[in-house]
């Protein structure tokens, strides 16, 4: 019983840190949703897709928030949608392609290159 409620505390404590940096810096949850799934025993590629299943509710709750406390600018937003909704259905198809070590240095490598360009900014 005491195991069961350290793993689910554990996983209530990851979820709200995957929320808050949701909150924070947009749909950024997802960076560190990837390994914190993986680190629940999750392959590579189930970490990835179930990081979208889990940031989804969240990164919908914060744009509503910001649309109501008027954060957003809807035409500067509504001008990223289509390509963005083109380039999930590509990178989704993608995924099956991409092997778990390509994909692993594909992520690691757009990690690096995010933090070096918000540092250097």
């Amino acid at each position: 019983m005491k195991k069961k409620l350290m793993k689910t505390a554990g996983l209530t404590l990851k979820g709200m840190a995957i929320g808050i940096v949701n909150g924070c810096f947009g749909a950024g949850g997802g960076m560190i949703a990837v390994p914190l799934l993986k680190g629940t025993g999750l392959s590579v590629k189930e970490s990835h897709t179930n990081a979208v299943a889990v940031i989804l509710p969240i990164t919908v709750l914060s744009g509503i928030v910001y649309l109501l406390r008027d954060y957003v600018n809807l035409t500067d937003a509504l001008g990223f949608i289509p390509a963005g909704v083109i380039g999930a259905v590509l990178g989704t198809l993608a995924l099956k392609k991409i092997s778990p070590l390509w994909l692993k240095r594909i992520f690691g490598g757009f990690m690096v290159y995010a933090g070096i360009r918000l540092i250097l900014r």
